[in-house]
């Protein structure tokens, strides 16, 4: 079986993946069939083994007696779906869904096959249970939330409706679609609960989505330098080679690219100015930071995507072994250093921002010619701002922290899901930001006129100009923010200004 990767720049790829599998599994599921043998053997035989014929937790040196055996499933996820907060986005939560066929169907776990069959069958009919943001601590993998995944297996808990809204009662959806609540078996409750799948749900999902954010943050941030009239000496390829870092390079080659043909580089080659302030200069050297952090992020992801993460372990020679895959350490961390690579896409971008409002280099201030009577996109910056003073606190890494639970059974826990839930926060805060620079560095281009920006700024004025107009003076600006965010958010120009300068790293 061929490994997920998340390098595909489309998440309906990582989705192909997994519906593959899913499929796969529905035809040949030989493996989950095995080692469920090795479970109903052990059964057999007496033996004693964490979660099949204990407590859990703390409470794990209570044997369980066999007529128990389907309550005690049963119980652990009654008892573990204590969640609360917002659920958890929908698009997010149908991602949880197929990672945890995914890692059950790799044939570790002991999984019964009823229990299996109509988790499948929620995925196929794309039935996604409603699930709570917050509860987990990150440490027996995501118990609360997964319990929650888990709750419509028994006919209990909610589905999301098909509006993506509203939510209906499992047991009604259930009835609905013919399927009728499992009798969980021994290890199936656990098997459900042990996993980082809220985790590497989020992870993958922002992940993958920053693959289009960060050639958007070259192309904005392109398009401000030639408004600014900044210089192209600082992208220069010779500068970057000397320094090895290959995001760094990457982002250079970018801007150089986007600013092939340049009218309004040409129009200022030979002026006075020596240097541009760091956040037009260093573009490469932090964009290219954010970058390679954000592949090591990619890179820790996609290894638990194709990690088995449940305890205990059923393996094919009949052993069945306690250990701690499901620990989200390094989840936990990745994700925190994923957000503070995001957080600097943000803060260089308002930093753009404030020099594209402040009337340098024949530019008017607050980037309308009658001010006073007008304010401009002076407030649009205060936001950007906000939001990057925001993204500072959420980048406090939850990773470092941990508090013992389980009547001190799980002394160290890696507060994963904290950082996962901060990660989106903090990409969609980003996205806004973006947006904002986007906004002010096409109307300050506008000033630039007749003369032409490079091909690929020039592509890009063209493609926002179609959906947002010049301004003139003050209006409702939350429409066309609206607007530049859903440019951002959906990035078409990508393609069509790497068609006209070529791929962009």
């Amino acid at each position: 079986m061929t490994d997920i990767s998340l390098h595909t720049v489309r998440l309906d790829r990582l989705y192909d993946d997994l519906n593959d599998r899913l499929h796969r599994l529905s035809e040949d599921c030989s493996e989950v069939l095995r080692s469920r043998e090795v479970v109903e053997k052990t059964l057999q035989e007496g033996s004693i083994h964490y979660g099949i014929n204990t407590g859990f937790g703390g409470l794990a040196n209570q044997r369980i007696s066999s007529g128990d055996l389907s309550q005690l499933q049963q119980n652990l996820i009654l008892s573990h779906a204590v969640g609360v907060g917002d659920p958890v986005p929908k698009e997010i939560t149908r991602l949880m869904l197929h990672l945890k066929i995914h890692t059950l169907g790799q044939g570790y776990s002991g999984v019964s096959r009823e229990t299996f069959s109509l988790l499948q069958q929620f995925a196929e009919k794309d039935l996604i249970p409603v699930v709570p943001s917050k509860g987990s601590l990150g440490a027996s993998g995501d118990l609360a939330p997964l319990a929650h995944l888990a709750l419509p297996l028994l006919g209990e808990g909610h589905f999301w409706d098909t509006d993506g809204i509203t939510h209906k009662p499992a047991d009604k959806v259930l009835k609905k679609h013919n399927l009728k609540p499992v009798q969980l078996q021994a290890k199936d409750g656990l098997s459900l609960i042990n996993g980082t799948q809220l985790m590497s749900a989020y992870g993958s999902w922002v992940l993958e989505k920053c693959i289009n954010l960060q050639k958007t943050a070259d192309i904005i941030a392109a398009t401000s330098l030639e408004a600014l009239q900044g210089s192209i000496t600082p992208f220069d390829a010779r500068i970057h080679a000397l320094r090895k870092h290959p995001g760094q390079a990457l982002v250079a080659e970018n801007v150089r690219k986007l600013l092939s043909d340049s009218e309004i580089l040409e129009s200022h080659r030979h002026c006075g100015k020596v240097q541009d302030p760091y956040s037009l200069r260093c573009v490469p050297q932090v964009h290219g930071a954010s970058r390679g952090a954000l592949r090591h992020a990619s890179d820790v992801m996609e290894t638990e995507l194709n990690s088995v993460n449940d305890n205990p372990l059923v393996f094919r020679d009949g052993d069945i072994v306690s250990g701690g895959n499901f620990h989200g350490q390094p989840l936990a961390l990745a994700l925190d250093y994923a957000a503070i690579a995001l957080a600097e896409f943000g803060s260089i971008s308002e930093r753009r921002t404030y020099l594209l409002l402040e009337g340098h280099d024949g530019l008017p201030k607050l980037l309308m010619e009658h001010t006073g009577i007008n304010s401009g996109f002076m407030i649009p910056q205060y936001t950007a701002a906000s939001l990057v003073s925001e993204n500072k606190v959420l980048c406090h890494p939850a990773s470092v922290d941990s508090i013992p639970s389980s009547l001190g059974q799980e002394d160290h826990v890696s507060m994963g899901s904290i950082s996962a839930t901060k990660l989106l926060q903090v990409f969609q805060n980003v996205e806004h930001i973006l947006s904002i620079e986007l906004l002010c560095s096409i109307q300050a281009l506008d000033f630039r006129k007749p003369l032409r920006p490079g091909r690929g700024v020039e592509l890009f004025h063209t493609y926002v100009r179609d959906h947002i107009p010049h301004s003139e003076q003050d209006t409702y600006f939350k429409t066309y923010m609206e607007r530049s965010l859903g440019l951002v958010q959906r990035p078409d120009f990508i393609s069509d200004i790497e068609a006209e300068v070529g791929e962009l790293g």
